[in-house]
């Protein structure tokens, strides 16, 4: 079992290495010595060239792969190799996470655009243009069609099917509110209505459907922070038991006691985060 720790030893020390010099520092540094006439600093970086470089480097890593680093730290800790094998198992999970959390951001902008575009969409018909030609401009301004801009516009240019290619478009995430514009721009051509008046009403109610969301986000931090505070007791157990001399460490991984300990703790942490994810949701949902 003494391999295993010097193993991990090894690849964190060349991870860090990598991170810190990354893949073509040489190079880097031929072009630094060209560039300045033969000479090039040998003073330690400054405040900012640290920081430039944390941020370099928290960009260039995704949040998942910190999880094999902690095993591997565990690993090391631990003289063990369970830490390293959990760490590599949790990085698809983090990676669905993250993929949802960057879907439902996105999902949030296109809403935002699709408020903008209605928006601008009212003030282009108020300033005389018809209809075609105020929404290719409010469309290029705002961006609210997303991947349905071309199709949309060619039919509002050609006199296509506007509000079906809108209603096309309202599927992407968080475009809803396109629906709304294709029901105006319906009316407006079909009837003969007024298409500024009705968008500032469609406006309206997606700006407050918007902040009902926002308030009740808010409303739901408090719960969110105590399930993340719940989920992180085991890892201050942890910590409080090594600063008393316990070695909770070995105890959980190399003893039968321990890992069954360890199994019994991972599923009721796994069943209780979901439990509370969930309870989250279902909220926001409602």
């Amino acid at each position: 079992m003494r391999e295993a720790p010097m193993a991990a030893a090894a690849v964190c020390t060349g991870a860090a290495i990598w991170l810190l010099g990354g893949p073509h520092s040489g190079a880097r540094r031929a072009q630094l010595l060209l560039a300045g006439g033969g000479t090039v600093g040998m003073g330690p970086p400054s405040w900012q060239d640290l920081a430039d470089e944390l941020r370099r480097i928290r960009g260039r890593w995704r949040p998942e792969w910190w999880a094999p680093v902690v095993g591997l730290a565990l690993a090391v800790l631990g003289a063990s190799v369970l830490p390293v094998v959990a760490g590599a198992a949790g990085v698809p999970l983090m990676r669905r996470v993250r993929l949802a959390r960057e879907a439902r951001r996105a999902a949030e902008r296109r809403g935002d655009a699709v408020i903008a575009l209605c928006a601008a969409l009212a003030g282009e018909v108020r300033a005389g243009r018809q209809p075609g030609e105020a929404l290719q401009r409010a469309a290029c301004d705002s961006g609210g069609l997303g991947a349905a801009q071309a199709a949309v516009l060619a039919a509002a240019r050609f006199g296509g099917d506007v509000p079906g290619e809108l209603a096309t478009a309202a599927r992407q995430p968080g475009a809803d509110g396109l629906l709304g514009l294709a029901a105006c721009w319906r009316v407006a051509v079909d009837q003969g209505a007024g298409l500024a008046a009705g968008l500032d009403r469609l406006e309206g109610a997606l700006r407050a459907e918007r902040d009902q969301r926002a308030d009740l986000r808010a409303q739901l931090a408090g719960a969110r922070s105590t399930a993340v505070m719940l989920a992180g007791l085991p890892v201050l157990g942890l910590a409080l038991g090594t600063a008393l001399g316990a070695d909770p460490l070995h105890v959980l991984l190399h003893t039968g006691a321990g890992w069954g300990c360890l199994l019994v703790g991972g599923v009721l942490e796994g069943v209780g985060t979901w439990w509370a994810v969930r309870i989250v949701r279902s909220a926001e949902e409602v």
